[in-house]
């Protein structure tokens, strides 16, 4: 595809600059790291990643032809109850649930509000995949889009051609089109990235 044909491009967006929106229903806020196309609405978009803060326990917006993907960063979690009566428990720090974005959802927070990062790409145009990377780790980059989220601590990423790129909590480098590129990070202590990649179909 076009897509595999473009340079690579390498990009940190830092978390302190991520614009807080409000939902419609007035039960928490979503900050979005980035999206595809750039600019992309939410009835356009091919895949989008955002961090969103929950206070109040409700149903999900629904999403058709969207596959998600939820990781929990910071509060006591959520337990996401779906109308087959499954339950995705999200107790733990960096806990991973994933369903159909046309699925109903109804979130029961834990104890308090919950902050998660969220992963969403539009069905047979992308597929998306998020990983947990801790320590001191090394990696081949080949998803048409790499987004490295410092989800927890402090982060190194050293990639081939570049200085080094350091990120704090809620940073993310974003790489596109890394073509097989070299990658090697290093977390301290209980430092955690999540490493998302999107691939176009």
């Amino acid at each position: 595809m076009a897509h595999a044909l473009n340079p690579t491009q390498v990009a940190l967006l830092h978390g302190v600059d991520l614009v807080a929106s409000p939902w419609k229903n007035g039960g928490g806020v979503t900050r979005e790291i980035a999206v595809g196309p750039e600019g992309a609405a939410l009835d356009t978009f091919v895949w989008r990643v955002s961090v969103a803060d929950v206070a109040q326990p409700g149903p999900f917006s629904r999403f058709a032809g969207i596959d998600r993907t939820l990781v929990l960063l910071a509060g006591a979690g959520m337990l996401l109850d779906d109308a087959e009566g499954h339950t995705h428990a999200l107790t733990q720090p960096l806990d991973i649930a994933r369903f159909t974005g046309e699925a109903w959802i109804d979130a029961r927070l834990v104890d308090g509000a919950t902050r998660d990062f969220n992963l969403m790409v539009r069905r047979g145009a992308a597929t998306g995949d998020v990983e947990v990377w801790r320590g001191a780790t090394e990696h081949t980059l080949t998803a048409d889009v790499v987004l490295l989220f410092c989800a927890a601590g402090r982060a190194e990423i050293m990639l081939d051609g570049h200085a080094p790129f350091h990120l704090a909590d809620n940073d993310t480098l974003r790489i596109d089109a890394p073509h097989a590129m070299a990658c090697r990070m290093k977390c301290a202590d209980a430092g955690a990235v999540l490493a998302t990649g999107v691939r176009y179909a």
